[in-house]
């Protein structure tokens, strides 16, 4: 890279993982916090048919396979046996897992002795029908976790580019949500909120209405944990939803928000590797990133590894469709567009209208559509077209570890 560059990196602060997680989680569970201990909720509960938790999927980085060795150590304990357990794939609308997903998902331990099943959102014979939230969402939610007698949500906690952090009752909307559910409560109208967006929750509209469906479908304990920039897990909270995972919240308020002074010409960013690199449809999440830190009228670098190709159907659909990004953008705010998993597209095109997006990537030129994503072959041939633009003397901030890290700019 050029010395002569104007670059400045901004990195994770360092953070203290775990040395030795699963006995840390498995103590935590039996001292949980706003919430009795999982042994007396079993215990109270007298007879116990099927126990649910709830996993998140292959494109999170969260090594569920230590959360889920932990719990079902701590219920084999109480006498639960394996064949009471039942692991719910928190899929939302994403791909079902492909079987060595599940092998990592379990573990070694657990693969071929936890039963586990993916969410289908569409899958109507497998929802129940809750009714409708105080805004007039249609509550659709998995018929296994419903049915079950005991409860259990697991996760991680980090800023999420417009639920303001992931965790908590996400786990149910939109993991284990039917597709109107999940597709209501990410409407277009919502996702334009000024308070839909990293690190805003409490006044989140989205945040609040999977708060309020979570209170309905109800739920027994919840284990989520942070992670670092290597996946590792830095901070676990376990027992009550909204206690537990405010915890890990505030722990992310202070670790991974990083202030700037004014906005950047050039910005570089990505997903922070495997998974969440896994396709163009999740290295949106890196652009919004990027957008929280680029001028109007500036240029984003994404650098995804994107080996799974493009992602959804309609989002490659739509990137094709020759239309501009405002044209795309004011038909799903009109609803004169709306397709499952709009929010990608709608953010994109939002992303767009303030800078240029340059994608670095595994994907060949002719994948990325006709809608304005740009083509770069190496994250330097990016920079000097964006120099072009800019000018010799261009500031360019690097964010190379995805939610890890977030730019936020000063008042």
């Amino acid at each position: 890279m050029d010395p002569n560059w104007d670059v400045k990196v901004l990195k994770p602060k360092p953070q203290q993982i775990l040395q030795n997680p699963l006995q840390t989680i498995q103590d935590k569970i039996t001292h949980p916090v706003g919430s009795p201990s999982l042994k007396q909720i079993v215990m109270r509960k007298g007879h116990v048919e099927r126990i649910c938790i709830v996993s998140s999927d292959s494109t999170r980085p969260v090594p569920s396979h230590i959360l889920l060795e932990a719990l079902i150590n701590e219920l084999n304990n109480y006498g639960i046996r394996d064949s009471q357990i039942i692991i719910l794939i928190a899929t939302g609308l994403h791909r079902p897992s492909r079987e060595e997903e599940h092998e990592n998902i379990l573990g070694k331990k657990l693969y071929g002795r936890i039963e586990c099943v993916d969410h289908i959102a569409t899958d109507m014979g497998n929802l129940e029908s809750l009714g409708n939230s105080k805004k007039g969402i249609p509550i659709y939610i998995n018929k296994t976790y419903l049915e079950s007698d005991i409860k259990i949500l697991t996760g991680y906690v980090e800023p999420h580019f417009f639920f303001g952090f992931s965790g908590g009752c996400k786990s149910i909307v939109p993991g284990i949500a039917g597709a109107n559910t999940i597709q209501a409560n990410h409407s277009a109208q919502l996702i334009a909120s000024e308070n839909s967006r990293f690190g805003i929750y409490q006044d989140n509209p989205m945040y609040s209405n999977s708060m309020e469906i979570a209170g309905i479908t109800g739920l027994d304990f919840i284990v989520n944990v942070c992670i670092d920039e290597h996946h590792q897990i830095t901070n676990v909270a376990a027992g009550a939803l909204e206690v537990a995972h405010d915890f890990l919240v505030q722990d992310q308020l202070k670790k991974v928000f990083s202030p700037i002074k004014r906005p950047y010409d050039i910005v570089v960013c990505g997903n922070g590797g495997f998974p969440l690199d896994l396709n163009l449809y999740q290295a949106v999440k890196s652009m919004a990133i990027g957008e929280m830190a680029v001028k109007q009228g500036g240029t984003i670098i994404s650098v995804n590894e994107c080996s799974d190709g493009v992602g959804q159907a309609k989002f490659k659909e739509l990137l094709f469709s020759g239309m501009t990004p405002n044209e795309i953008y004011n038909k799903i705010i009109q609803r004169k567009i709306i397709v499952p998993d709009q929010w990608e597209i709608q953010i994109l095109t939002r992303i767009l209208q303030k800078a240029d997006i340059y994608v670095v990537s595994g994907l060949n030129e002719n994948k990325l559509g006709n809608i304005g994503l740009k083509h770069a072959q190496t994250v330097e041939k990016a920079i000097s077209l964006g120099l072009k633009k800019h000018g010799p003397d261009a500031h360019i901030l690097f964010l190379p570890n995805g939610p890890q890290i977030i730019p936020h700019l000063m008042p």
